[in-house]
């Protein structure tokens, strides 16, 4: 029930049909009996800057969610950056200080991480390859760096968007190795599609999946669908694989405990949500993530 005295957290991106976040949180919240909802606002790019600005005026909303495509730009349009978002040079979470100023941190790379990890794949001392170096990619790469890489590639459609990637990482990582320019995935422990490819039927991979070495650990942003084009055909490489959902539901206790509402589990989290009614209204076909049982 919203009421006089909810919290508002805004989800803004453009389009926002994909949006999953609020069939998570706001189930929690409910859950919890936490006065709090976080609302989907489509913001076509042209006119983000100034809604930003104007959304921050309204006395109840606390912070926002940032998806694409403007995760880059709100860098550039809050008061102060966190060490992550400013490697990453994006940011996914908007906090609004008592003094009202805006506090811009990115957590997309440290939920990618944590689901890695979780799943028993090391990442101190592996080598990877991070397709896609905008928002979410560059996020990615901040994280598995700080998690202890030895090496590291970085390939985008746009070169030089890797190549400043590169440069940032090499100011806070003078030891990490770290290539451009190709998204070839021989020879690497873990490689990340961290581009949009993979949301619409038809789409190219992103990179060529017979070059996959079996145990290659294969990790997924998309989350429009669970078992992507792309990690199916690394499935049947023999790869271990990670889907886009659940990096979303391994950042969301940051996220929690960022705006001041506690901390949750996945699997709490995984429990309360309405991912599968949603996708059921919708007759969007939600493949069981790899690993499951079924009806589980």
């Amino acid at each position: 029930m919203i009421t006089g005295r909810t919290t508002v957290i805004a989800h803004l991106g453009y389009p926002t049909e994909g949006f999953k976040a609020p069939m998570i949180y706001n189930p929690w919240f409910e859950a919890k009996g936490i006065d709090a909802v976080v609302v989907p606002m489509g913001v076509r790019p042209q006119d983000y800057a100034g809604v930003l600005r104007a959304l921050f005026r309204i006395a109840n909303l606390k912070g926002a969610l940032v998806t694409m495509p403007h995760k880059v730009t709100t860098a550039g349009l809050v008061d102060e950056l966190t060490a992550t978002a400013r490697i990453a040079g994006a940011c996914n979470a908007i906090l609004r200080r008592p003094d009202g100023s805006l506090l811009g941190d990115m957590f997309d790379g440290a939920g990618f991480v944590r689901g890695v990890l979780r799943k028993g794949r090391a990442i101190a001392g592996a080598r990877a390859l991070v397709v896609g170096s905008g928002g979410v990619g560059s996020a990615i790469a901040a994280s598995l760096a700080a998690a202890g890489l030895a090496g590291i590639g970085l390939f985008d459609t746009a070169a030089a968007s890797a190549e400043r990637l590169g440069a940032r990482l090499r100011m806070h990582y003078p030891d990490l190795d770290i290539t451009t320019g190709s998204n070839d995935p021989g020879g690497y422990d873990i490689v990340v599609n961290a581009t949009p490819l993979g949301m619409n039927d038809g789409d190219p991979m992103a990179f060529d999946v017979r070059r996959l070495a079996a145990g290659t650990f294969v990790g997924e942003v998309v989350m429009r669908q669970d078992i992507t084009p792309l990690l199916r055909a690394a499935m049947a490489q023999g790869c271990r694989v990670q889907v886009g959902t659940d990096m979303l539901f391994e950042m969301i206790p940051a996220y929690l405990e960022y705006f001041g509402f506690g901390t949750s589990t996945p699997e709490e989290l995984r429990a309360v949500s309405k991912l599968e009614q949603e996708a059921a209204l919708h007759q969007v076909h939600l493949p069981r993530r790899p690993g499951s049982r079924p009806g589980g």
